[in-house]
């Protein structure tokens, strides 16, 4: 499967021809938040997601905060559920990023572990995760999600694509087997 996965793009107007173009020969697009510059033109740039033709996965990042989103059938909002394409079980968390700790994040755990069967689990998450690459500020040490961490240790996940911390785009690292992807702005085709 391959997937376009991007993060922090802020989008002004709407989603640009560039990134739409990258999907081309993808098979899920995934965006783990920040779409939007604190929620203005969401209706907009969600309409756009369909300039994709392909299903669109994501979660909310904190510019997204309180938002409503319509449904849209290739639109996939994952925070909080998953959706299974092929072999896949995509699921999300959506939000913060300010936070170590979301209970309802550890609390959808059990939940995943029963749902997942010998599906292959992808995991998006707006918060960048605990302890890697991905979260580390220079001046401020580790500052991701203790939550996701904990997440991938017990669901395993062979997968995780996080946002946030725009200082990282680019990021890659391991827990255990799973390998985090902060990917960035212009989009990046990851294989798995």
């Amino acid at each position: 499967m391959k997937i376009l996965a991007f993060t922090d793009t802020h989008f002004k107007e709407g989603i640009p021809k560039k990134l739409i173009d990258k999907a081309k020969d993808v098979d899920v697009v995934v965006c783990a938040g920040d779409f939007t510059r604190f929620g203005r033109n969401i209706d907009k740039i969600m309409k756009d997601f369909l300039k994709f033709e392909k299903p669109v996965a994501f979660v909310h990042g904190n510019h997204e905060e309180g938002e409503d989103f319509k449904n849209y059938k290739q639109i996939k909002y994952l925070h909080k559920k998953g959706f299974i394409a092929g072999d896949y079980l995509f699921v999300g968390y959506g939000g913060g990023g300010f936070s170590t700790r979301y209970p309802d994040l550890e609390e959808m755990i059990p939940r995943i572990n029963k749902r997942k069967g010998n599906k292959k689990v992808i995991f998006v998450t707006h918060a960048p995760v605990y302890g890697t690459s991905t979260d580390y500020l220079e001046h401020a040490g580790h500052v991701g999600s203790k939550s996701a961490l904990k997440f991938i240790k017990e669901v395993k996940p062979i997968l995780v694509i996080c946002g946030h911390i725009e200082e990282n785009f680019g990021q890659i690292d391991h827990v255990g087997k799973t390998i985090i992807i902060l990917p960035n702005d212009t989009g990046r085709i990851i294989e798995v």
